[in-house]
């Protein structure tokens, strides 16, 4: 790195989407001289990059926001309680532009590798368009599902049609009205955009990998009164949240499910099935993610609701998730996802019965049937937690590797620091509550944490800070311990990593609560923060 074109900051930070523009707004503020380097044209994050039909929230507008500025919660306005990805970047750039964010922000700059020198403590940044940074802090806010795989396809470069992973939709107009359409995947992303391109589009197959308990989003227009009414109680709204195990305004029902007769049961399953979001999740009994036989009894509800919905009793089986208990994947939101396939231009393949052989010319060949298409759109999901830094060239005291440290146990203190990389925080990173959580809720309290550690640091007069070995693993133990109670460990999903090739099987997110995590970062941070080694 040639030092007469290195510019030299107090932090840098990668990423400009909802953690990254808090910490360039919050650091400035505290007197930090920073720089953030973002790859795309624009702010926003994952509301700039994932701009595919039906794109929205699935928790509420109203409860995910900024809750920092006044000045932005009297001014802005959700429309919909859950809001489009239109809407969400436009309030994404109202921030920016109040607080003139940009002018601390390199656009098209993705980053490609950052070095810790341990002789003058600072962090060398690279990006791949030839940008060089150096600071004393390395902040990064790359989000913990914001690195989209494509399963390695035999015989993909041979597709003679147009292929894209949703995050990656095209900018210009997409008109799918006379195309055929093949769609793999049918997560979160995969539900809301089917449902969307189904209503105008010439044939759609969709090849589905799992089964899922989706639940309506029962989504709708914010009334006048409705607005008042939130405007009036933000302050509740937010500490609601911030009381709730993943800071969302649900909380848990109080009662096991087995102390409640069946008909009340009954009653209680379809009550929860009216209301809105996550309500059926996350306002259950409390024992719905521990209890094998709770669980299947909300499971098995679901699938009469599908059953219900769809014409063709195969396809409705099809539909129908059988290999894994209610909640153990986030839940997908749809909007009329079952109906789309009563129509007689979408059509469904199972890939646990018929796999995908190959890609050919033309299209698809599984292990029954070709298949003809147009287009070819990826729903196929994200490097969750660790995959955008893992995409880093990150390298700490002596030279060490976060990525070789991660695939041998992806963990990280609080999920903000990793021992041997000094003066590195991370939001949303292994064992962190973000990346289980209503996610502004928490990278909220990961930016305030981060950036008051690095206001007490300049106070005492500390220049290095790095999290101890014994406090590593003590919150990995933890953050595992915590898992193994529930029935998440026991399939394979992102949260444990097993939706990647080769990647090591192990619980990525955290599930002790949010407010018990905030509860020890504000303890460590009352402590001095003794879980580090200061110098």
């Amino acid at each position: 790195m040639d030092s007469k074109d290195t510019q030299e900051f107090d932090a840098i930070v990668v990423g400009a989407g909802i953690a990254g523009m808090y910490f360039v707004y919050r650091l400035r503020k505290l007197g930090f001289t920073v720089r953030a380097f973002e790859a795309g044209t624009g702010v926003g994050g994952t509301w700039y990059w994932n701009r595919y039909p039906g794109a929205r929230f699935d928790s509420e507008s109203y409860s995910y926001g900024y809750s920092w500025s006044q000045e932005i919660l009297d001014e802005w306005e959700w429309t919909e309680h859950f809001s489009p990805q239109t809407e969400t970047l436009r309030y994404l750039n109202l921030v920016a532009d109040k607080f003139d964010l940009r002018k601390d922000i390199e656009f098209n700059a993705r980053v490609s590798s950052a070095v810790y020198d341990s002789n003058d403590r600072s962090w060398c940044v690279e990006t791949e368009s030839g940008s060089c940074a150096k600071a004393s802090f390395l902040l990064h806010g790359t989000g913990c599902l914001s690195a989209p795989f494509v399963p390695e396809f035999k015989g993909l470069d041979s597709f003679k049609g147009k292929t894209w992973h949703t995050s990656d939709w095209p900018r210009e107009p997409v008109d799918l009205s006379d195309k055929r359409v093949g769609v793999i995947g049918t997560g979160a992303t995969g539900v809301q955009m089917i449902t969307e391109i189904a209503k105008n589009v010439g044939d759609l197959t969709v090849f589905q990998r799992t089964a899922n308990y989706n639940k309506p989003l029962r989504n709708s227009l914010i009334t006048e009164e409705e607005q008042r009414d939130f405007k009036a109680r933000q302050s509740e709204i937010f500490e609601k949240c911030k009381q709730s195990f993943g800071g969302f305004i649900y909380q848990f029902d109080e009662r096991s499910t087995f102390d409640v007769s069946s008909e009340e049961r009954q009653e209680f399953y379809e009550e929860l099935w009216k209301g809105k979001g996550f309500a059926f999740w996350l306002s259950g009994f409390n024992d719905v993610l521990t209890n094998e036989a709770a669980n299947e009894e909300v499971s098995e509800f679901i699938r009469k609701k599908i059953q219900e919905r769809v014409d063709d009793p195969e396809v409705a089986e099809m539909l129908t998730p059988r290999d894994h208990p209610f909640g153990t994947k986030r839940p997908p939101m749809e909007s009329g996802y079952y109906e789309a396939f009563n129509q007689s231009n979408v059509h469904l393949v199972d890939l646990k019965s018929t796999p995908i052989e190959c890609f050919t010319e033309k299209g698809i060949k599984t292990s029954s049937s070709a298949y003809e298409f147009d287009v070819v759109i990826f729903a196929t999901g994200f490097d969750g937690v660790t995959g955008a830094l893992n995409r880093i060239d990150i390298r700490g005291e002596g030279g060490s590797s976060l990525k070789d440290k991660w695939d041998e146990l992806p963990t990280a203190y609080l999920g903000m620091c990793a021992v041997g990389f000094p003066n590195m925080f991370i939001t949303g990173g292994p064992h962190n509550t973000s990346s289980f959580c209503n996610i502004p809720r928490c990278l909220e309290q990961n930016v305030e944490w981060i950036t008051d550690c690095m206001s007490w640091m300049r106070e005492h007069g500390y220049t290095r800070l790095e999290a101890k070995q014994a406090a590593e693993d003590s919150w990995a133990e933890h953050a595992l311990e915590s898992a193994d109670k529930t029935l998440l460990t026991n399939i394979d999903s992102w949260f444990m990593g097993s939706n990647i090739p080769g990647k090591k099987r192990v619980f990525l997110n955290y599930v002790g609560g949010a407010p018990y995590h905030r509860q020890v970062c504000d303890e460590v941070a009352q402590n001095g923060y003794d879980t580090f080694d200061l110098d």
